[in-house]
């Protein structure tokens, strides 16, 4: 004889509260609007988060070596290999051997990806402001400080 099923109750919309109880789980919500929005801004410029960022560094660090760029991005070298030969294919950074380490290579950016560079940074610039218009900048800075001092936790670990 079999048992009776049980119809399962009709879910008309997922209840997150057990996971609002989390900051982490409020950063993730908050970081996903920021990368979609993100995303959309710096797409006119055909750059995504970890290429903007990528080119940021190098033109603030002329010079840089890709060691110190991953290093810096908080990602491994292998995956940078493919983010530096995106901006040097558009001419956007070149990879100039440093002299006294014939493995290593200096990133340089070119005019052409300083320009990009300050065109994307302004568009960023409006975008975080459009995204914080509801804060205020003691909120911002407080919010600031709040995420370096859960970064340096982390790192610490």
């Amino acid at each position: 004889m079999s048992k009776p099923h049980n119809t399962p109750p009709i879910v008309t919309r997922a209840s997150d509260a057990t996971l609002r109880r989390f900051l982490g789980y409020h950063m993730k919500r908050a970081m996903n609007v920021v990368q979609a929005d993100l995303a959309a801004t710096l797409k006119p410029f055909d750059l995504r988060m970890v290429t903007y960022s990528a080119l940021v560094l190098i033109v603030d660090n002329p010079g840089l070596r890709q060691s110190q760029l991953a290093d810096a991005m908080d990602i491994e070298r292998p995956n940078l290999v493919v983010i530096v030969d995106e901006l040097e294919r558009r001419d956007l950074i070149l990879r100039e051997k440093v002299p006294t380490d014939r493995r290593a290579y200096a990133l340089m950016p070119t005019l052409s990806g300083r320009q990009l560079c300050q065109r994307a940074i302004a568009a960023v610039a409006a975008h975080e402001a459009r995204l914080l218009a509801g804060l205020s900048q003691p909120e911002i800075e407080a919010a600031t400080r709040i995420m370096q001092r859960i970064e340096r936790t982390g790192a610490e670990e």
